[in-house]
């Protein structure tokens, strides 16, 4: 099982990270596919959360607005589905790494890009996730000890594809 993961210690870094991974990975002429978290910035309220689609788009909300005061989960069930939808059909077509902004809430409870990643899993393409604490026990009980951790770094990122896909290589 190729499935790599990395946490980046700031809010907002890991989306930060995977977005400049996945741009430095189609300049050397990878093919990506998946999601990269795209955040506007603000100051005083809950910022609000797109994710693009890669390579090349769309950009969708993933967020919805709940009201300043609001404390709730703002995550857009059916946003996020029409992001993974985008994403499931776009790995069939040929794809080097899938590449999942983060394994969040819905991913733990089975839900979200889960069965995408299973997909790519299925047909022997990497797949790089980002992750959180919060969600970390799930991501492990769904991996069990077959994902690298990586370390939050773009070359970190780049050097375990490259072996990743060499290995591959070798093997086929």
């Amino acid at each position: 099982m190729n499935i790599a993961y990395t946490m980046a210690p700031g809010r907002g870094d890991t989306d930060l990270l995977l977005f400049s991974a996945a741009q430095e990975l189609a300049t050397r002429g990878y093919r990506t596919c998946g999601t990269v978290q795209i955040n506007t910035e603000c100051d005083s309220h809950p910022c609000d959360m797109d994710v693009q689609v890669l390579p090349d788009g769309p950009v969708l909300r993933i967020s919805q607005s709940l009201g300043r005061e609001s404390k709730g989960c703002r995550l857009d069930p059916s946003a996020l589905e029409s992001a993974v939808g985008l994403v499931a059909e776009r790995l069939m077509a040929e794809a080097d790494v899938l590449i999942v902004n983060k394994f969040g809430k819905h991913e733990a409870e089975g839900r979200g890009f889960r069965t995408v990643i299973a997909e790519a899993i299925a047909r022997d393409i990497p797949v790089l996730v980002g992750i959180n604490t919060l969600n970390f026990h799930a991501f492990q009980e769904f991996t069990g000890s077959d994902a690298n951790r990586l370390e939050p770094s773009v070359k970190a990122i780049v050097c375990w594809l490259e072996r990743t896909l060499a290995a591959g290589r070798e093997v086929a």
